[in-house]
């Protein structure tokens, strides 16, 4: 009753691809690790001290705050101002909370009372009222403004002490993240105000959803200031990501830019962080207890003993970073480490000839030095692997210059070491150390603890094994594989042919070991060369694991490394190797870096079967069912050879020329190729993606309308199909009057739902009116024909009477549909701008700024009219065969310049719509 009919090849079409993207969906939303990070707690009652603010700033900034964190007895000192610690600012990010410092507050707390507060952090935090930034960008100045005077208001609590801080530590979760960096471009900012940034899942590239202009003004604005001032930026800049975890902000878009000229800024994912070695998500990134006491060891090790604050020397401060983020040696942070260790020469010395060697320590009551002589396996091998189980900071492997048998001072190598979650490793390429004559291996005397200490000395090529990637089409059906026969420590496995974005494979590892009784662990590390996106396993063998294999940034064109699956293995145990494509996580990735785009295509495809309905409306004088014309009309090939041409012919610059000539915005492809993110096929798998939601949403929203008046011929009387058409009604000048002036005192947004609600309800009482008649209740055609002749002696020339048929009605109905699905789209892309709306209506009545506000304007003398539009009144409309032909063209425009900036779209709807109201009057 309430579902139209369907046709049965259609469904299994559309039923095909909500049957792929659902499997996209699922990588992105389940396809990772559960999630590994501890949770950090308070010892105290965590307390959140307000920091008045200067009058005038507190009331042109109403809805923010400025807090200090603290517990206990701090928090009780501290209430009595100025301060003496060292400034840290946290900036939340979208609908952020500023108690979110306190996982990282609570641990620098801890921390300071075991150095018996000799230095100390005060974590101040904003309160931004938890405002959807992410969403609506209106706000975003806004709050780089407020953080700029919280900065000055920080500073000036600190004054008249003996090291009073000049600059702040600022630490932004997401979107707070991007507000840090614009703080850069306000005009009376001091770029000394600030020593370092650390962002947590921010994107910095680009806006996660860019629907509307503000926030893609303020990125332009913020991104092109770095990128042009990059010499002039004089503090060190961290961003982290979550990794897979995070499919709120995926880790492409968080990697800043790697410029020339700025050297001091890194990104890494946090899955690569030593010491941490777990992916994410959007929220625990804040709380993550060991991402968190990465972060405080970092920024203890980053004060200066002389002015008891960060330092600020540059060296020192990425020194610090690439320490604790990027490569910790299993040692602490030293800013200028002794190169030259002295050994003890009283203590036992054992030289160690063969090639291959394992001792186990278990209670020395001496210190042992093991000695390798290199002479005689530097014929022989190019490569020495060590590794320990002991995860001590004490140096462990040194190297002797021109000595027999021991040396009373060696090299220390230990810095050269890699900290692993259960090993502490290093490599050594013997010709790049061609003065050291021994390696020397150091164990420690201990008591009650047990450790192995394993070297072994190679030739590079048994230990680097070619692995070349299955093809993108194989879809998993066929794999390749290796198997490591020989009994090494370390193998690498080079992973060829992969760097795309779009690649997503299955590693499977099989572990078979032979007469082992005790538990051994194997490492596997998947280690990126280009970007910091490592992530680690870690398996029990024997054993059969699964690693996922995909990328966060594509690897770029002038770099030729290659991607590692490094192995820490066991001797005891042979490894087979098995990779194969994974079709279920390539539309993962599609939907992780495209998806934002769907809503384009989707539209895109309704307007293809719009323009069809108006065209057979001009044609044969019927609107066809909006199912049957998206089947016809929703073809890529109608769209996309459009775009690919125009991407084609920037190319050249006269075409170029041409185009900035017209003030064209930038193709929204050649924007995605510049972020690596153009997929072989993307664009198809979109559009039938999109033509699949359009269908399901007209399927919806066809049976929404007939529920709904069904339900209103429950409670109110059934109404009849309109006699006489009035295509503008009494009220309806009054009512578009109301609208625009409530779009122009509260909100845009506002009034396009107010118009939307009105609209469908229109088409309710129509399809009302259409089932009483089909239900027996015929229309008097006789007094029907009488009404007409009188009306005639009192027609007025600005109303036209027409008579509505059952047919005709059909035909509006069907019309009526598919405007609906496109207003849906259009009331769901502004739909963020309301919720803010709604969200601080107790602060502001009117949004500003409102992007929704020109197209509100529009947009409700357009539907109000529209509402009130039947097919029998725009037939014979001259307008209506080039109304038919604007759909295409357009449906072109949202692909080309929608795709990656959602709030152009409506712009392109509007006006298909606004030709099909003024064929009322044409």
């Amino acid at each position: 009753m309430f579902i139209p009919s369907v046709n049965l090849w259609n469904l299994a079409f559309y039923g095909l691809m909500v049957f792929m993207a659902t499997l996209g969906l699922w990588d992105v939303f389940f396809g990772f690790e559960e999630n590994k990070c501890s949770m950090s707690y308070m010892f105290e009652y965590p307390e959140y001290q307000k920091i008045e603010l200067p009058r005038k700033l507190a009331k042109r900034y109403p809805a923010y705050e400025l807090y200090l964190y603290g517990e206990g007895s701090y928090a009780e000192e501290h209430k009595i101002l100025p301060l003496t610690g060292i400034p840290v600012l946290f900036l939340p990010g979208n609908a952020g909370s500023y108690k979110q410092v306190r996982s990282v507050g609570s641990i620098a707390l801890r921390k300071a009372e075991d150095i018996d507060f000799k230095y100390h952090f005060d974590f101040f935090s904003v309160n931004f009222n938890e405002e959807l930034v992410a969403l609506y960008g209106g706000s975003l100045q806004k709050q780089t403004k407020f953080v700029h005077e919280c900065i000055k208001t920080i500073l000036k609590l600190y004054k008249g002490q003996e090291f009073a801080p000049k600059s702040v530590a600022i630490i932004g979760h997401s979107m707070g993240g991007l507000v840090a960096r614009a703080l850069l471009t306000l005009k009376n900012f001091k770029h000394d105000l600030i020593n370092l940034l650390i962002t947590q899942a921010t994107p910095h590239v680009a806006p996660v959803m860019p629907l509307d202009r503000f926030i893609t003004d303020f990125y332009m604005t913020v991104n092109n200031y770095w990128i042009l001032n990059a010499r002039h930026i004089n503090f060190t800049t961290l961003s982290v990501a979550g990794g897979f975890r995070d499919y709120q902000v995926r880790s492409g878009l968080t990697f800043l830019p790697k410029l020339s000229h700025h050297a001091s800024a890194l990104s890494v994912v946090s899955s690569a962080v030593p010491k941490t070695w777990v992916s994410t998500d959007h929220l625990s990134i804040v709380w993550c207890k060991q991402l968190q006491l990465t972060t405080i060891r970092a920024f203890f090790d980053l004060i200066d003993a002389d002015t008891k604050q960060i330092t600020q020397n540059p060296k020192k401060k990425l020194s610090v970073l690439n320490h604790h983020f990027i490569r910790h040696p299993a040692k602490h942070f030293e800013e200028n480490p002794a190169i030259i260790s002295d050994l003890t020469v009283t203590s036992m010395w054992v030289p160690v000839k063969v090639s291959k060697w394992t001792y186990v320590a278990y209670n020395e009551s001496d210190k042992i030095y093991f000695t390798f002589p290199l002479e005689n396996h530097r014929k022989i091998y190019t490569h020495v692997y060590c590794q320990s189980t002991m995860l001590d900071t004490n140096s462990w492997i040194f190297g002797c210059i021109n000595s027999t048998s021991m040396c009373r001072q060696g090299i220390d190598l230990s810095w050269k070491a890699e900290l692993l979650p259960t090993i502490k490793s290093l490599t050594l390429r013997l010709q790049d150390y061609p003065s050291l004559s021994h390696l020397v291996v150091y164990v420690p005397s201990i008591h009650g603890s047990k450790f192995v200490v394993d070297c072994e000395f190679f030739k590079k090529e048994t230990r680097s094994i070619q692995l070349p990637v299955t093809h993108l089409f194989s879809f998993g059906l066929s794999s390749r594989k290796v198997l490591l026969n020989t009994s090494g420590l370390f193998y690498n496995i080079e992973l060829l042919n992969f760097g795309q974005i779009y690649q997503a494979f299955k590693i499977n590892i099989v572990s078979k070991c032979s007469g082992v009784k005790e538990e051994i662990t194997s490492i596997y590390k998947l280690h990126i060369p280009w970007s910091y996106e490592d992530s680690l396993t870690i398996a029990q063998v024997p054993s059969s694991t699964e690693i996922s294999l995909k990328l966060h940034i594509a690897q770029p064109e002038n770099d030729s490394h290659v991607a590692l699956l490094k192995m820490y293995t066991s001797s005891d145990c042979q490894y087979e190797v098995t990779v194969k494509t994974s079709f279920s996580q390539i539309l993962g990735q599609i939907v992780r870096f495209h998806g934002g785009a769907l809503p384009a295509y989707v539209i895109s495809s309704i307007l293809l079967a719009y323009g069809g309905q108006l065209h057979s409306l001009f044609s044969t004088g019927h609107c066809l069912e909006y199912a049957t014309m998206l089947d016809k009309e929703a073809k890529p090939y109608k769209v996309d050879p459009f775009v690919l041409m125009i991407k084609f012919l920037l190319g050249y610059k006269w075409f170029k020329e041409l185009w900035d000539l017209l003030l064209l915005p930038e193709l929204d492809a050649i924007v995605l190729t510049s972020q690596s993110m153009c997929f072989p096929l993307v664009s198809l798998i979109l559009f039938l993606f999109g033509t699949c939601t359009a269908y399901w949403g007209g399927l919806l929203s066809s049976t929404s309308v007939r529920l709904l008046s069904s339900l209103w011929l429950v409670f109110k009387r059934p109404p009849e199909l309109p006699k006489d058409i009035k295509m503008v009604s009494p009220d309806l000048p009054f009512l578009t009057i109301i609208l625009i002036i409530v779009s122009w005192t509260t909100c845009g947004a506002f009034a396009i739902l107010l118009t939307y609600l009105y609209y469908v309800f229109k088409i309710v009482h129509l399809q009302a009116g259409l089932t009483t008649f089909k239900n027996g209740q015929a229309v008097n055609l006789k007094h029907s024909r009488r009404n007409e002749k009188k009306s005639n002696h009192h027609k007025d020339s600005s109303v036209h009477y027409l008579h509505l048929s059952a047919n005709d009605a059909e035909d509006s109905l069907r019309m009526h549909n598919t405007v609906i699905n496109l207003l849906t789209w259009i009331v769901l892309l502004s739909m963020p701008s309301l919720i803010y709306w709604l969200k601080n209506l107790r602060y502001y009545f009117k949004l500003s700024p409102d992007p929704c506000k020109p197209l509100a304007f529009i947009l409700i003398p357009t539907m109000a009219i529209l509402g009130n539009t039947h097919t029998i009144s725009i037939k014979s409309s001259k307008l209506l065969k080039t109304t038919s032909q604007f759909p295409l063209p357009l449906a072109v425009g949202v692909i080309a310049f929608g795709s990656a900036h959602l709030y152009r779209v409506p712009c392109f709807v509007f006006i298909p719509l606004l030709l099909h109201a003024l064929c009322n009057f044409m």
